[in-house]
């Protein structure tokens, strides 16, 4: 158990760390006093270019990608961990989601985890990632709403899981649905009110 909780909360600290202030800081601007408040890559684009917005993305890619593949690697002197290997994988892409949502090192104010759980997912099952991008394209494409966009992208990991007949994947993917739809939760009430702006 003691390892368990030690490789989720390196998780959930990598999770933490924002690329959006991270490269923010070297700027010498924080992006959540900027547009829509956001620390995720979409408003580090819609405020600091596509430049910036390339090293947001790959950065929170890069540490979900990390926490899922390396952490539920380590070895914490013999301590056994009590949960499956793709459990444990799942359970550590998921902090490093939190993380990045609630990020210790910023005041607990983050983006909203969509690439962080990108780079869970390379790891966790990377052939969810084509619903997830074909829906998350047409999306945009037929509406023009990223958050929309994104929210819809996230559930459909959900009947993609069940086709694969994983259990565990299903749960892992309903959750994340669940805390990306949470996350986005503003831009969908500004969606029904008609105030939601294209693109954002």
């Amino acid at each position: 158990m003691a390892a368990l909780v030690l490789k989720i909360f390196l998780a959930y600290l990598l999770g933490s760390v924002s690329g959006s202030l991270l490269l923010g800081r070297l700027k010498k601007v924080d992006i959540r006093s900027q547009g829509s408040g956001n620390a995720g890559g979409t408003n580090a684009f819609r405020t600091q270019g596509l430049l910036f917005a390339i090293g947001v993305v790959l950065i929170d890619i890069g540490k979900g990608f990390i926490a899922a593949w390396w952490i539920p690697t380590l070895d914490f002197g013999g301590l056994p961990d009590v949960l499956d290997s793709s459990l444990l994988v799942m359970a550590c892409g998921f902090a490093a989601v939190l993380g990045h949502v609630f990020p210790v090192w910023h005041g607990f104010r983050g983006g909203k985890g969509a690439a962080t759980a990108v780079g869970a997912l390379i790891v966790i099952e990377p052939w969810l990632l084509l619903p997830l991008v074909i829906c998350w394209v047409i999306t945009l494409v037929v509406t023009g709403y990223v958050g929309l966009s994104t929210v819809l992208a996230s559930f459909s990991l959900v009947p993609a899981s069940w086709a694969m007949n994983n259990n565990s994947l299903m749960v892992f993917s309903a959750l994340l649905a669940l805390f990306i739809l949470f996350t986005h939760r503003a831009n969908m009430r500004k969606l029904r009110k008609g105030t939601k702006f294209r693109f954002e």
